[in-house]
């Protein structure tokens, strides 16, 4: 690891003006060959960051901290009913908070799954939101992949056991937050601030960028801009569930998971469905086909068994992970029929 100046912040204005760019645009060639140029990062819990440092893929001149920055850390319900939860707070005080428990259960279920408890209380939403892929070629600095400003995606005729069967004929990563999964079933929306004050609000699932838009980075935060909280919309009487299977119950990526959350009028017919999959696509994958498959029909094994196979509409999965397509369709189908018996 290069040393480095640490910088304390306390407004986020400040911090906005000391980020000089992205950790995604920090790892690329040309961020590299800047010579003695200033190179500024933000770092919140500082997991993955540290972790991109100590791995040799990352060299930044500073690391601005944001835990002196007030406001950040909080969770305050809006007037309208949903919940604002500042960037810094721990993804341990998501999964426990009594409100966010009873308005956004797939939410809590799906933070108090994800890594270990030590690393929970650590690790922020906004860094987890932000975090790099977790791709072993990626990883590893003896592979310059196309993430890295290379020409080439190693995973894709390599080792791929684990990456998308979406969107995989550019680059195979698979998104690595499980909060976002159940964040873009939800709806959440990002809030972003710059140094003059100004504040960018973008849907979450906008927000992520696909391959086919951009090579090197996995969303569009920009330079000067600093994430400052997630802002989710009132969920009344909404029915969700969130299911994940890995290769262990802890402390590890999922295989697959699984965010649905359903609209169900008073007959108990569907009236909006949202179905996202995780550890899918370079993205949270939407599964669209799913969704209309259960627009206007009661929930039932039949209707969710249908959504299932739906889900894997337009799946082109690699020699390797083709074990992802029945794992899926079976996740989506128990996801459904548990959101819709969820009180």
């Amino acid at each position: 690891m290069n040393r480095f100046a640490w910088v304390r912040v306390t407004t986020i204005e400040d911090a906005a003006a000391a980020a000089s760019t992205t950790v995604a645009d920090a790892m690329t060639v040309a961020s590299v060959a800047a010579g003695d140029r200033v190179v500024s990062v933000l770092k919140a819990g500082g997991v993955d960051l540290l972790d991109l440092m100590k791995e040799g893929l990352l060299a930044p001149t500073r690391v601005v901290s944001l835990k002196e920055v007030p406001g950040l850390d909080g969770i305050v319900e809006d007037e309208a009913g949903g919940l604002r939860i500042g960037a810094m707070v721990t993804l341990a005080s998501i999964a426990d908070h009594p409100l966010a428990r009873r308005l956004y259960p797939a939410l809590t279920t799906a933070i108090g799954a994800s890594a270990s408890l030590q690393i929970r209380n650590v690790a922020t939403l906004g860094g987890n939101l932000l975090q790099r892929p977790r791709c072993w070629y990626f990883r590893s600095d003896a592979f310059h992949c196309l993430r890295k400003g290379g020409g080439h995606c190693f995973a894709i005729t390599g080792d791929h056991r684990y990456h998308a069967i979406f969107d995989n004929r550019l680059c195979a990563i698979v998104h690595p937050s499980t909060a976002a999964t159940a964040l873009v079933a939800l709806g959440a929306t990002l809030e972003l601030a710059t140094s003059e004050g100004a504040v960018r609000r973008v849907l979450l699932e906008d927000f992520f960028v696909s391959p086919g838009r951009d090579l090197q980075r996995e969303n569009d935060l920009k330079s000067g801009e600093v994430l400052t909280a997630v802002l989710l919309p009132a969920a009344p009487n909404l029915r969700m569930a969130c299911l994940r299977q890995g290769e262990k119950d802890a402390f590890d990526w999922p295989l697959a998971d699984v965010a649905v959350v359903l609209d169900l009028d008073q007959d108990g017919l569907c009236q909006r469905a949202a179905i996202v999959l995780g550890a899918a696509a370079p993205t949270p994958h939407r599964a669209k086909a799913a969704e209309v498959a259960l627009a206007g029909r009661r929930i039932d094994e039949d209707a969710a068994r249908q959504a299932g196979r739906a889900a894997l509409d337009g799946a082109e999965p690699l020699a390797g992970n083709a074990y992802k397509l029945p794992l899926f369709e079976t996740l989506v189908r128990r996801a459904i029929l548990k959101a819709a018996v969820a009180e």
